[in-house]
Protein backbone atom coordinates (compact mmCIF):
# COMPACT_ATOMS: atom_id res chain seq x y z
CA UNK A 1 0.00 0.00 0.00
CA UNK A 2 2.83 2.36 0.78
CA UNK A 3 4.36 1.45 -2.28
CA UNK A 4 1.61 2.45 -4.46
CA UNK A 5 0.85 5.60 -2.73
CA UNK A 6 5.04 6.55 -3.06
CA UNK A 7 4.72 5.85 -6.46
CA UNK A 8 1.29 7.84 -6.94
CA UNK A 9 3.04 10.83 -4.81
CA UNK A 10 6.37 10.83 -7.08
CA UNK A 11 4.38 10.26 -10.47
CA UNK A 12 2.44 13.60 -10.16
CA UNK A 13 5.24 15.80 -10.00
CA UNK A 14 7.01 14.38 -12.47
CA UNK A 15 3.80 14.74 -15.13
CA UNK A 16 3.85 18.51 -14.47
CA UNK A 17 7.04 18.69 -15.84
CA UNK A 18 5.71 18.38 -19.55
CA UNK A 19 3.69 21.39 -19.41
CA UNK A 20 6.87 23.92 -19.47
CA UNK A 21 8.13 21.76 -22.15
CA UNK A 22 4.73 21.69 -24.10
CA UNK A 23 4.17 25.18 -23.80
CA UNK A 24 7.80 25.85 -24.87
CA UNK A 25 7.24 23.67 -27.78
CA UNK A 26 3.51 25.83 -28.57
CA UNK A 27 5.74 28.45 -28.66
CA UNK A 28 8.57 27.80 -30.69
CA UNK A 29 6.05 26.73 -33.38
CA UNK A 30 4.48 29.47 -33.68
CA UNK A 31 7.34 31.76 -33.69
CA UNK A 32 8.67 29.42 -36.84
CA UNK A 33 6.05 30.01 -38.60
CA UNK A 34 3.38 27.10 -37.95
CA UNK A 35 -0.10 28.52 -38.05
CA UNK A 36 -3.12 26.72 -39.58
CA UNK A 37 -3.93 29.78 -41.99
CA UNK A 38 -6.10 29.64 -44.85
CA UNK A 39 -4.64 29.12 -48.01
CA UNK A 40 -4.17 32.75 -50.23
CA UNK A 41 -7.10 32.75 -53.21
CA UNK A 42 -4.79 35.20 -55.45
CA UNK A 43 -6.71 36.38 -58.39
CA UNK A 44 -3.72 35.26 -61.05
CA UNK A 45 -1.91 31.97 -62.12
CA UNK A 46 1.53 32.93 -61.83
CA UNK A 47 4.20 35.69 -59.88
CA UNK A 48 7.01 36.73 -59.90
CA UNK A 49 9.23 38.28 -56.77
CA UNK A 50 12.26 39.76 -56.54
CA UNK A 51 13.34 38.95 -53.37
CA UNK A 52 16.69 37.93 -52.69
CA UNK A 53 17.80 34.20 -52.92
CA UNK A 54 18.16 33.43 -49.65
CA UNK A 55 15.50 36.12 -48.08
CA UNK A 56 14.11 34.30 -45.28
CA UNK A 57 10.75 36.51 -45.76
CA UNK A 58 10.56 35.77 -49.40
CA UNK A 59 11.28 31.97 -49.09
CA UNK A 60 8.01 32.15 -46.42
CA UNK A 61 5.93 33.97 -48.90
CA UNK A 62 6.00 31.91 -51.42
CA UNK A 63 5.93 29.05 -49.63
CA UNK A 64 2.44 30.40 -48.65
CA UNK A 65 1.48 31.04 -52.19
CA UNK A 66 2.44 27.61 -53.50
CA UNK A 67 0.21 25.96 -50.68
CA UNK A 68 -2.71 27.16 -52.23
CA UNK A 69 -2.20 25.59 -55.38
CA UNK A 70 -3.91 27.91 -57.34
CA UNK A 71 -0.90 30.51 -58.56
CA UNK A 72 2.36 29.08 -60.04
CA UNK A 73 5.99 31.42 -58.15
CA UNK A 74 8.13 31.88 -61.42
CA UNK A 75 12.09 32.00 -61.02
CA UNK A 76 12.28 34.86 -64.34
CA UNK A 77 10.14 37.63 -64.79
CA UNK A 78 9.37 36.15 -68.25
CA UNK A 79 6.14 34.70 -68.25
CA UNK A 80 4.40 35.79 -65.06
CA UNK A 81 0.83 37.27 -64.72
CA UNK A 82 2.05 40.03 -62.20
CA UNK A 83 5.32 40.79 -60.61
CA UNK A 84 5.90 41.67 -57.27
CA UNK A 85 8.82 44.26 -56.81
CA UNK A 86 10.80 44.60 -53.73
CA UNK A 87 11.60 48.31 -52.59
CA UNK A 88 13.09 48.10 -49.32
CA UNK A 89 13.06 45.59 -46.37
CA UNK A 90 14.69 46.39 -43.49
CA UNK A 91 14.84 45.66 -39.13
CA UNK A 92 15.56 48.23 -37.43
CA UNK A 93 15.81 48.10 -33.25
CA UNK A 94 15.52 51.75 -31.40
CA UNK A 95 15.73 52.62 -27.59
CA UNK A 96 12.85 53.06 -26.06
CA UNK A 97 13.60 53.47 -22.71
CA UNK A 98 16.58 54.17 -20.69
CA UNK A 99 17.04 53.25 -16.74
CA UNK A 100 18.51 55.14 -14.07
CA UNK A 101 22.04 54.47 -15.08
CA UNK A 102 21.57 55.74 -18.98
CA UNK A 103 21.66 52.26 -20.01
CA UNK A 104 18.77 50.88 -22.27
CA UNK A 105 15.81 48.52 -20.35
CA UNK A 106 13.74 47.94 -23.37
CA UNK A 107 13.50 48.26 -27.20
CA UNK A 108 11.57 48.70 -29.78
CA UNK A 109 12.16 46.19 -32.80
CA UNK A 110 10.54 47.53 -36.42
CA UNK A 111 10.32 45.21 -39.41
CA UNK A 112 9.78 47.08 -42.60
CA UNK A 113 8.24 46.25 -46.07
CA UNK A 114 8.08 48.45 -49.03
CA UNK A 115 6.54 46.93 -52.66
CA UNK A 116 4.53 47.11 -55.29
CA UNK A 117 2.74 45.02 -58.33
CA UNK A 118 2.75 45.65 -61.70
CA UNK A 119 1.25 43.09 -64.25
CA UNK A 120 2.91 41.90 -67.66
CA UNK A 121 2.42 45.70 -69.53
CA UNK A 122 3.90 47.18 -66.87
CA UNK A 123 0.47 48.78 -65.56
CA UNK A 124 0.73 49.18 -61.58
CA UNK A 125 -1.83 47.05 -60.02
CA UNK A 126 -0.64 48.12 -56.77
CA UNK A 127 1.26 51.34 -55.45
CA UNK A 128 3.99 51.49 -53.53
CA UNK A 129 3.08 50.28 -50.14
CA UNK A 130 4.65 50.15 -46.68
CA UNK A 131 4.02 47.23 -43.90
CA UNK A 132 5.42 48.56 -40.85
CA UNK A 133 5.33 46.17 -37.72
CA UNK A 134 7.24 46.65 -34.42
CA UNK A 135 7.39 44.14 -31.23
CA UNK A 136 8.45 45.81 -27.79
CA UNK A 137 11.54 43.80 -25.77
CA UNK A 138 13.17 44.58 -22.30
CA UNK A 139 16.54 44.19 -21.98
CA UNK A 140 18.63 42.79 -19.29
CA UNK A 141 22.64 42.73 -19.42
CA UNK A 142 22.24 39.56 -17.08
CA UNK A 143 20.26 37.77 -19.55
CA UNK A 144 21.57 38.59 -22.45
CA UNK A 145 21.81 35.19 -24.63
CA UNK A 146 18.31 34.42 -24.16
CA UNK A 147 17.36 37.94 -24.51
CA UNK A 148 19.23 37.27 -27.98
CA UNK A 149 16.90 33.97 -28.73
CA UNK A 150 13.75 35.98 -27.34
CA UNK A 151 15.08 39.29 -30.08
CA UNK A 152 15.00 36.28 -33.21
CA UNK A 153 11.83 34.91 -31.93
CA UNK A 154 10.10 38.43 -31.94
CA UNK A 155 11.56 38.97 -35.87
CA UNK A 156 10.38 35.64 -36.89
CA UNK A 157 6.77 36.24 -35.63
CA UNK A 158 7.00 39.76 -37.52
CA UNK A 159 7.96 37.71 -40.71
CA UNK A 160 4.79 35.49 -40.26
CA UNK A 161 2.64 38.43 -39.67
CA UNK A 162 4.18 40.54 -42.49
CA UNK A 163 3.64 37.15 -45.30
CA UNK A 164 -0.14 37.13 -43.94
CA UNK A 165 -0.78 40.60 -44.42
CA UNK A 166 1.16 40.58 -47.97
CA UNK A 167 -1.26 37.70 -49.13
CA UNK A 168 -4.02 39.68 -48.21
CA UNK A 169 -3.17 42.51 -49.70
CA UNK A 170 -2.69 40.75 -53.23
CA UNK A 171 -6.01 39.13 -52.73
CA UNK A 172 -7.31 42.39 -53.16
CA UNK A 173 -5.99 42.98 -56.23
CA UNK A 174 -8.13 43.63 -59.26
CA UNK A 175 -6.63 42.64 -62.28
CA UNK A 176 -7.39 43.90 -65.82
CA UNK A 177 -10.15 41.92 -67.67
CA UNK A 178 -10.41 42.42 -71.26
CA UNK A 179 -13.72 44.72 -71.99
CA UNK A 180 -15.83 44.10 -75.09
CA UNK A 181 -16.51 46.28 -77.42
CA UNK A 182 -20.23 48.13 -77.51
CA UNK A 183 -21.67 48.11 -80.66
CA UNK A 184 -22.27 51.04 -82.55
CA UNK A 185 -25.63 52.22 -82.50
CA UNK A 186 -27.55 53.00 -85.44
CA UNK A 187 -30.74 55.34 -86.21
CA UNK A 188 -33.72 53.10 -85.60
CA UNK A 189 -36.20 53.74 -88.68
CA UNK A 190 -39.89 53.84 -88.19
CA UNK A 191 -41.44 50.43 -88.13
CA UNK A 192 -43.55 49.52 -91.29
CA UNK A 193 -46.93 49.33 -89.52
CA UNK A 194 -46.77 52.47 -87.40
CA UNK A 195 -49.48 54.74 -89.05
CA UNK A 196 -47.85 58.17 -90.05
CA UNK A 197 -49.39 60.96 -88.48
CA UNK A 198 -51.77 63.13 -90.47
CA UNK A 199 -51.13 66.81 -89.64
CA UNK A 200 -54.02 69.43 -89.31
CA UNK A 201 -53.69 71.84 -91.82
CA UNK A 202 -55.64 75.62 -92.22
CA UNK A 203 -57.73 75.80 -95.49
CA UNK A 204 -56.47 79.06 -97.31
CA UNK A 205 -59.02 81.92 -97.23
CA UNK A 206 -61.59 82.25 -99.84
CA UNK A 207 -60.75 84.48 -102.99
CA UNK A 208 -62.81 87.76 -102.85
CA UNK A 209 -65.89 87.49 -105.24
CA UNK A 210 -65.90 89.89 -108.47
CA UNK A 211 -68.45 92.27 -108.83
Amino acid sequence: MLNRMSLGMFAAPRSWLHWPLLLLTAALLSACGFHLRASANLPFKSIYMTFGANSPLGVELRRNILASGNTAVLPTEKGAEVTLQVLGETREKVVLILNSSGQASEYLLYYKLTFRVIDADKKELLAPTLITLKRDISYNSSQELSKAAEEVLLYRDMQTDMVQQVLRRLAAIKTAQPTQAEPLSTPTEPSSTQQPVDKQTTPAPAAPAVK
